[in-house]
């Protein structure tokens, strides 16, 4: 009897764990996010349009994601007349869990949306319908741009011409899609650093280009924070494997020997009124960094980001940039 009734005991507390289980499970998937829609309405003015235009285009980079890339050329250059299409996939061959594309960011689907619901996209990572984001796009990192900024960003989107291209549904794999339910978080919107606080605005556009994001391996399906910004994150491409570079201030493996002149000059050689992206043969060195966008950085914010990054802990970390495919 007495084995029996511990019996009857077990099954009854399995049975309530499961009942737990089952009650996270539909929180998770049903609730969560759950970061409410702010009541919000950019005024759309030329200053913002102008801010939002540079920070799209050559820092944050939105356009670089949310448009077509060549790939036929070196750094996969951006197509004219594709701004805010969308489309563009970062799936399975890229070692990522899941195929996940970019939205077509004009008013062929934005005009359904509200400045409120961009807003909560950009800094929260929580699309329509309480969607949430795959975190693909760093919004970990724009939760902290001053709130000035993702006005100004959100005004440039609006200016956008429509283009009429469906983007495929993202899917994550099982058991991801549960879990990317928790990624989203409050945004901790900051006050912009004046520009002549040259570390402090360093720091600030460092973290709204997500440079740490590609420049730190990834391991176990998270970044490696030990190795912030020492580069080695791998990006399978089609005809090899590229690894990100160090951009801590070590002198041998890093940036720690070059000067502010050289750092500078490095993103200006790919500036597009001069530069002609070349046509990649099928075993040139391919590379996800977008050269041709950062390059139309200020020179002052390449500065500024330099000035920043060259007080990071130097950290050795030699290795191989480019393995091209057998």
């Amino acid at each position: 009897m007495k084995k029996l009734k511990i019996g009857r005991i077990t099954g009854y507390a399995f049975l309530a764990l499961l009942f737990l289980l089952f009650l996270s499970i539909a929180y998770i998937i049903f609730i969560l996010p759950g970061i409410p829609i702010p009541d919000l309405k950019v005024q759309i003015t030329p200053e913002r349009v102008a801010r939002g235009k540079y920070l799209a285009n050559h820092v944050t980079a939105c356009v670089d994601c949310h448009s077509t890339r060549d790939w036929s050329k070196f750094s996969g250059p951006m197509l004219s007349g594709t701004e805010g299409k969308g489309g563009e996939k970062f799936g399975h061959e890229m070692g990522l869990p899941g195929d996940f594309y970019s939205t077509n960011l004009t008013p062929y689907v934005l005009s359904g949306w509200s400045d409120g619901e961009i807003y909560r996209a950009i800094v929260n990572g929580v699309g329509k319908g309480n969607r949430p984001l795959f975190p693909v796009m760093p919004y970990q990192y724009y939760r902290n741009l001053g709130a000035e900024d993702v006005y100004s960003i959100i005004a440039y989107i609006r200016t956008f011409p429509s283009i009429a291209s469906t983007t495929p549904l993202s899917k994550a794999d099982f058991p991801v899609n549960i879990i990317m339910h928790t990624f989203p978080q409050p945004a901790q919107a900051v006050i912009i650093p004046r520009k002549s606080d040259t570390l402090g605005y360093g720091k600030y556009l460092v973290n709204t280009a997500a440079c740490k994001d590609c420049h730190t391996p990834f391991v176990k399906n998270r970044l490696d924070e030990k190795m912030a910004f020492a580069g080695g994150r791998d990006f399978k491409m089609p005809n090899g494997i590229i690894l990100s570079s160090n951009i801590t201030p070590d002198i041998e493996t890093g940036i720690g020997a070059w000067t502010k002149q050289r750092f500078v000059a490095r993103f200006k050689v790919f500036d597009l009124s001069h530069y002609n992206p070349p046509n990649l043969e099928t075993t040139d060195m391919v590379t996800v960094m977008p050269w041709t966008m950062y390059a139309g950085m200020d020179t002052t914010d390449l500065e500024a980001i330099f000035a920043y990054l060259k007080t990071l802990r130097p950290i050795r970390h030699s290795m191989t940039l480019w393995t091209p495919s057998k």
